[in-house]
């Protein structure tokens, strides 16, 4: 069941950047150490339904209605141009206040479970990710599913803290730059948009 193959396929999917890498980095860079914690844990639990839809086959309804796909899609599309707009907007500077308010942590943390949790293309990956390595020959494919899902999140959780670590280690360097952050504010803003503009142009 967890073999090999499963963890070093799941590193390398995780590793790729996406919504979730990006916000976390962003979140980093702005906010701080404790608010890319609080964005790893939101872009992890966003994982968390659809690894239920796929556990308890909701995906198949997706996989075959193109009316729930398509509403999931450009619900994801808005959020992410929505982000793309926020971002290009923000002309505050960064600056390093590690004292965030918490409420303000719990915010970060509710926009990166909304980033995963509209993106359908989760449930499809889920779909024809986990069962392939499921033992036929064990008893019951539910317990399997849940163990192999609890360590891909927890692997994307690890890599996402990580993501964060590095992020904020080259802080001071973006703080003491005025162009660096007006580059890095304006990059953020196009990765949001192209990352919606890709997921809109898709088609399954």
């Amino acid at each position: 069941m967890i073999t090999l193959q499963f963890l070093l396929t799941s590193l390398i999917v995780v590793l790729i950047p996406g919504t979730g890498v990006i916000y976390t980095v962003s979140t980093a860079l702005v906010h701080g150490r404790r608010a890319s914690l609080y964005a790893a844990i939101g872009c992890t639990a966003g994982i968390i339904p659809h690894l239920l839809a796929t556990i308890f086959g909701l995906a198949a309804l997706m996989h075959t209605s193109a009316l729930a796909f398509q509403v999931l899609k450009y619900a994801g599309v808005l959020y992410l141009f929505y982000m793309a707009v926020m971002t290009w907007r923000d002309t505050t500077a960064f600056a390093i206040d590690e004292n965030v308010e918490r409420s303000a942590d719990v915010k970060l943390m509710g926009k990166a479970v909304l980033l995963n949790t509209l993106n359908p293309k989760l449930t499809i990956f889920f779909l024809a990710f986990l069962p392939q390595f499921v033992d036929p020959a064990a008893a019951g494919a539910l317990p399997q599913l849940l163990v192999l899902s609890a360590v891909f999140m927890a692997m994307t959780f690890g890599v996402f803290v990580v993501y964060g670590l590095v992020a904020h280690a080259f802080r001071s360097r973006v703080i003491d730059s005025p162009s660096a952050q007006r580059w890095m504010r304006n990059g953020f803003s196009a990765a949001f948009a192209g990352l919606g503009a890709k997921l809109a142009l898709s088609e399954r």
